[in-house]
């Protein structure tokens, strides 16, 4: 079988400034969120790794580039970090990091890799948190300065631009299952957090549209299908609200400019809704996204409650829903993640019939292994044969969605090289690469790494 992708189809990978840039001290970069909470509560990090321990990127961007062409890439996904940027937040402008982003783009560009730049993935500056973060309308104008100076420092040359990377992970991880700071559990919070954010994007997709760069805005959202435990009734509202939850709340506003009538409900029936002034709905109404980028990992199955909550426990959305374990499913173990492969095909299908068939990308995809070393063979360098079978599944779907008229344009895996991973540190890797954590100079390209260059100049791949 031979899997062809459409001509000029994009192949890279995606990675983010926190996670990779490294120098988290220097040059005049202002603490994050993430180094906050290293310095406070270091245990709550794998093997105690804090964020300072990244890929060294910021150090040795020209050679990571030149990699990057190697294997094949032709558009290459990061983030531009607040913290680097605009140190305190807002005010002055840092211009050693000026100078730093603008290297990064011009040496993706003169080899011949699209940038696609974030310009939030995580990383609250903690002056911006101290002010309340997203709960605050003075974070959000904040970020919306932060989001205009990029675009006009960099929208001579970056063409496609994302105002946010999976905004429902702060509110998941950070305002409901104390995963990430500031380890608040609280639905109001969270319903608040999730409005500002969306605000936020508004507001910089109007500010981008308004200065007429020639490029595109989109966002990117974590989609992971909800799947009803049975045809039941009962199991297949579950599955609704959950889709509602974690997946519409955010995909609805963006590209409709409105949020679900019935998630809505659900929340002013809890008493959750959120504050906001006249015109914020109007501005998220009028201001909707070119292009979407997708990231996929695992589904989520759901089934009909089997026990009332407690009704002095703090509200959760699973307090209407239970998660289901599918038996026999098929499991990365090491991330604890259920490998769905045909997910990505329903999303595309999804995007395509529910959703004005919008262009999109594949923003990420990835399979985090732990141990990998276990793997390296007689040549020196790690056989990472299971990542290949991944991506081979995964564009399988792919490839059969698009050919049904799924509008997407691209597919960039998650990640060129191993990369610090917020509370899981270096416990699972994800490169193409490998990086030497004894010698954060040292790249050595894995197997994958060699199989995305043929999959990228072929534009495709066989399967025997």
């Amino acid at each position: 079988m031979k899997y062809v992708f459409p001509q000029n189809f994009f192949w890279g990978s995606a990675a983010s400034g926190p996670q990779m840039e490294g120098a988290a001290a220097v040059d005049g970069r202002k603490p994050s969120i993430w180094d906050h909470w290293y310095n406070i509560e270091p245990e709550r990090f794998f093997d105690q790794v804090g964020p300072e321990n990244t890929s060294n990127f910021y150090y040795q961007y020209k050679e990571d580039i030149a990699l990057m062409k190697q294997l094949g890439h032709n558009s290459f996904r990061t983030s531009i970090q607040w913290t680097r940027l605009i140190p305190d937040g807002v005010g002055e402008v840092n211009p050693k990091a000026v100078t730093f982003y603008n290297h990064v783009i011009d040496e993706l560009i003169a080899n011949g890799i699209e940038p696609f730049i974030t310009l939030y993935h995580f990383d609250m500056p903690l002056s911006m948190q101290e002010k309340g973060g997203f709960e605050s309308r003075e974070v959000v104008n904040a970020y919306v300065l932060f989001a205009e100076t990029c675009f006009k420092l960099f929208g001579d040359r970056v063409k496609y631009w994302f105002t946010f990377n999976e905004p429902i992970v702060p509110v998941e991880a950070g305002y409901l299952y104390d995963m990430h700071y500031p380890n608040v559990v609280d639905f109001k919070r969270a319903v608040q957090v999730a409005f500002g954010t969306t605000l936020a994007h508004a507001r910089a997709v109007e500010r981008y549209h308004e200065l007429a760069l020639d490029g595109q805005i989109g966002i990117v959202l974590n989609l992971t299908p909800s799947y009803p435990r049975s045809q039941n009734p009962a199991d297949v509202k579950a599955a609704h609200i959950a889709d509602l939850f974690f997946n519409r709340s955010f995909l609805d506003p963006v590209t409709k400019g409105e949020f679900p009538a019935d998630l809505v409900e659900i929340i002013r029936e809890h008493d959750f809704l959120p504050e906001y002034q006249l015109n914020d709905l109007e501005i998220i109404r009028q201001n909707k996204i070119d292009f979407l980028g997708v990231n996929y990992y695992q589904p989520r199955r759901v089934k009909a409650k089997e026990n009332l909550p407690n009704p002095e426990a703090p509200f959760m959305p699973e307090h209407l829903f239970d998660n289901y374990a599918m038996p026999n499913r098929k499991m990365n173990r090491y991330r604890g993640w259920e490998i769905y492969e045909k997910a990505m095909y329903d999303i595309c299908i999804n995007l395509r019939d529910n959703y004005h068939n919008l262009p999109f990308y594949i923003s990420e995809n990835g399979m985090g292994v732990e141990g990998e070393d276990r793997y390296r063979n007689e040549e020196g360098f790690i056989d990472d044969s299971y990542r290949i079978n991944f991506m081979k599944e995964h564009l399988k779907w792919l490839n059969k969605a698009i050919l049904e008229g799924a509008n997407c344009h691209g597919y960039h895996l998650w990640t060129f090289i191993d990369c610090w991973s917020w509370a899981n540190a270096y416990k699972n890797r994800y490169g193409l690469v490998e990086v030497d954590l004894a010698n954060h100079y040292k790249r050595i390209i894995k197997s994958s790494g060699y199989w995305y260059k043929d999959l990228a100049q072929n534009n495709g791949f066989c399967i025997d």
